[in-house]
């Protein structure tokens, strides 16, 4: 089982977006009015977070950065060269994607006088019902094609952002130098030693054990406990053997 935690706001916020497409990707594919409904509510949950202004051109800059630090990789017979050429491609595809978005992402999004309408009243507990939203419930007994197509014509201007922010959360992954590690009495700490990490993974091979994590530029923490029915989590008391990954681009 795996488990991440980001040293900083910025993986923080693309984590977050990653999380949430994912659970949107897979409530529109279904085709359910029910699970229609759960896939915009979770798009209104995404473009929260898009508004940042500095998202973009976060993105855009490290996308950049990845460029140049791979293509110094061409023609290095250590290298497949194949491999190579499709991350720079699709990285560049990203880029350019991403700076052809016009104006503050989501926005045409918050244009859309209807959208914000059914956004006002989902953030309400119970307040979606028919009787707020009629138009909005002809809309939810529309066939799901039609569901389906209406909200990909709504996500669209939004795919080259989530394209980027999974190239960029790829290649952090990807950077990490993953070692074994054993939690004495379920609590483990390692100075960090002046090193700048992103975000540290940690995998255990036994599900009862979870970890709590937490960091500063000196040290990590990992404290595991284990969950006992409706109580809250108490800290393990035996050693937990896991396997640690620090990320850093």
């Amino acid at each position: 089982m795996l488990y991440e935690y980001p040293f900083n706001e910025r993986v923080r916020t693309l984590l977050r977006l990653e999380d949430l497409w994912d659970k949107f990707s897979f409530f529109l594919a279904q085709e359910n009015a029910l699970q229609h409904h759960t896939a915009l509510v979770t798009l209104f949950e995404m473009l929260d977070i898009v508004g940042r202004a500095d998202l973009k051109s976060d993105l855009l800059q490290e996308l950049e950065r990845q460029r140049q630090v791979l293509a110094a990789f061409r023609n290095n017979p250590q290298i497949e060269e194949r491999v190579l050429e499709e991350i720079l491609t699709n990285i560049e595809q990203a880029a350019q994607g991403l700076s052809q978005s016009q104006g503050k992402t989501g926005q045409y999004l918050r244009d859309n006088e209807w959208l914000m309408s059914v956004r006002s009243r989902t953030i309400i507990p119970g307040g979606a019902c028919e009787f707020d939203l009629p138009s909005y419930h002809a809309w939810l007994q529309q066939s799901h094609d039609i569901r389906r197509q209406d909200i990909e014509r709504w996500v669209g201007p939004m795919q080259p952002l989530f394209d980027s922010i999974q190239i960029v959360l790829r290649l952090l992954r990807e950077s990490g130098h993953r070692s074994h590690q054993i939690a004495q009495q379920g609590s483990f700490q390692q100075m960090l030693g002046g090193k700048q990490y992103q975000m540290m993974q940690v995998r255990i091979a036994d599900p009862r054990f979870i970890p709590e994590m937490s960091a500063n530029k000196y040290m990590l923490w990992v404290r595991f406990t284990t969950q006992d029915g409706d109580l809250k989590p108490k800290p393990a008391e035996q050693d937990v053997p896991f396997d640690l990954t620090l990320c850093n681009f």
